[in-house]
């Protein structure tokens, strides 16, 4: 539905996330990927939204100069926000152990922010969504971590995977912004688009 609205545009979607590659082929959209390889590093004073906003527009400003009149790329991140602090990807399988112990019987927030660059404009949307894990024992993480190898994933945890299933109790906000994108604001901005 939406290729009609976006006929005169040509969507690239710099995200190398088998996740958010598969939304797009979901919402029927026509799109390309392409890949910059960013070192995501961002100010410590950032705080939240500030460091997803300021991590999806440093990933879309790699592309600065390379986009036609007709482009409109699409960049994001992820990030698992608990007690003011930020929760990114795993640093390796102990660091997971430890990042899925600290959500183990708490409420934290998945925050995604999505940024959208073309010619003319860049523009920056988010969403924030809590999601409650009940108490995760050493064996069940341990045994999602063997199975699973969530390390590429914020927060070290898949919602769609096996510990989505055993262990979350509760999910306030959007459901697919936990797996990786908002995609009802996405479509929004989208059906919303013009040169």
């Amino acid at each position: 539905m939406l290729n009609t609205t976006l006929k005169n545009v040509r969507l690239i979607l710099a995200s190398g996330s088998p996740r958010r590659q598969q939304f797009f082929n979901d919402l029927d959209l026509t799109f390309e990927v392409r890949l910059k390889d960013i070192d995501e590093v961002y100010p410590q004073h950032l705080q939240g939204v500030e460091i997803t906003n300021y991590l999806a527009e440093l990933k879309a400003n790699a592309f600065e100069g390379e986009l036609n009149e007709d482009d409109l790329l699409i960049t994001s991140d992820t990030l698992v926000w608990l007690n003011n602090k930020a929760l990114g990807k795993p640093k390796d399988y102990e660091d997971a152990v430890t990042i899925l112990k600290t959500l183990s019987n708490t409420t934290h927030e998945v925050i995604t922010s999505v940024c959208f660059k073309s010619f003319y404009k860049t523009e920056t949307i988010y969403e924030v969504t809590k999601v409650t894990f009940n108490e995760l024992s050493e064996d069940s993480i341990r045994y999602y971590l063997d199975q699973y190898q969530p390390f590429d994933k914020a927060g070290a945890y898949g919602i769609q995977e096996w510990i989505g299933l055993i262990g979350i109790t509760k999910i306030e906000g959007s459901y697919t912004n936990v797996v990786g994108l908002p995609t009802e604001k996405v479509y929004q901005y989208l059906s919303k688009y013009q040169l």
